[in-house]
């Protein structure tokens, strides 16, 4: 029996490669990567940075800019008009975003079956709204909202009736709720919708050879496979909530006695950044709510890829 003797060539092993062609190779890959990371420093680390160092200043009228420390952390901590405001945008994150998620998951489910007449026109239809300018759809409904000039107005000198002032203290959160979930209902409706579209066939065919209905097979097949986008949606969400700004900020001229300028954290710090001119404390806010939306998405990321949830 004769046996096979490796070749020189495969026996032989291969040189290293000099140290020049390394470095060259290494920094050819810095090459493709520099952009991106200067992008990314100049854009989100050195605003970061500067926000970090302003906090840790303030200005007095004696003695000018000087620095505090922390100082301006422990005045966050116990400053009841922002814990007044969180606690409004909480509220409004507990409330708004599972109806708004509930609506675009029943909506995306309606489209993903397959039963719906004019599926393309009513798709385009309900994403519609997300194409339009936040603060154009404020304006819209801001003035349809309105007892004297607008909608409400309208419909209570018709009937003779006297609706609830959608922009009355008590109710002015829950319309901002309806037109943010007016604006992004097609958003998460179409993420819900991408993810069913990928499902694969084969589950549907197992479901129905098991004799599910198309109840079982939405909570035992489309639900669990489109959960990280779910996962995705609401992390999305709850940024977008703690984000607040432009409803109410728009919505404080038509209800001045509703909306102040501390309504939202988002709007308490512009106010204090370019109506007081407290850009130290207001940097000091931004950093404070920014710690505490990064804390609640994680969280909510932990909570909603877990095995077994």
């Amino acid at each position: 029996m004769t046996t096979l003797q490796p070749s020189a060539a495969t026996a032989r092993p291969r040189p290293a490669p000099p140290p020049a062609s390394r470095g060259r190779r290494s920094w050819t890959g810095w090459g493709f990567v520099g952009p991106f990371v200067a992008v990314f420093a100049l854009v989100f680390l050195a605003p970061i940075a500067y926000s970090v160092y302003l906090s840790l200043f303030r200005d007095r009228l004696i003695g000018g800019t000087t620095f505090v420390g922390l100082d301006n952390y422990q005045e966050a901590l116990h400053d009841a008009r922002l814990w007044a405001a969180l606690g409004r945008v909480s509220l409004f994150l507990c409330v708004q975003v599972p109806i708004m998620l509930g609506i675009a998951l029943l909506v995306a489910l309606a489209l993903d079956s397959g039963r719906l007449y004019g599926k393309s026109f009513f798709r385009i239809s309900v994403f519609l709204p997300y194409a339009v300018p936040a603060v154009v759809a404020t304006l819209m409904w801001g003035f349809m909202y309105g007892t004297r000039f607008g909608l409400v107005g309208d419909v209570d000198d018709a009937l003779g009736v006297s609706l609830p002032d959608p922009l009355s203290p008590g109710l002015v959160l829950a319309s901002i709720g309806n037109i943010v979930t007016w604006e992004f209902v097609g958003y998460n409706m179409l993420i819900f919708y991408a993810a069913l579209r990928v499902i694969p066939h084969s589950l549907y065919e197992a479901a129905e050879i098991d004799g599910a209905g198309q109840f079982r097979v939405i909570t035992a097949v489309k639900l669990p496979a489109i959960r990280g986008a779910l996962v995705i949606a609401t992390i999305f969400s709850v940024i977008g909530s703690f984000q607040l700004f432009n409803e109410p900020s728009v919505l404080q001229k038509l209800a001045p006695n509703a909306i102040t300028t501390d309504y939202t954290p988002n709007y308490y710090t512009y106010s204090l950044s370019f109506s007081g001119q407290q850009h130290n404390y207001s940097a000091t806010v931004a950093i404070v709510m920014g710690l505490i939306t990064m804390v609640v998405a994680y969280v909510v990321q932990l909570r909603g890829m877990r095995k077994g949830a």
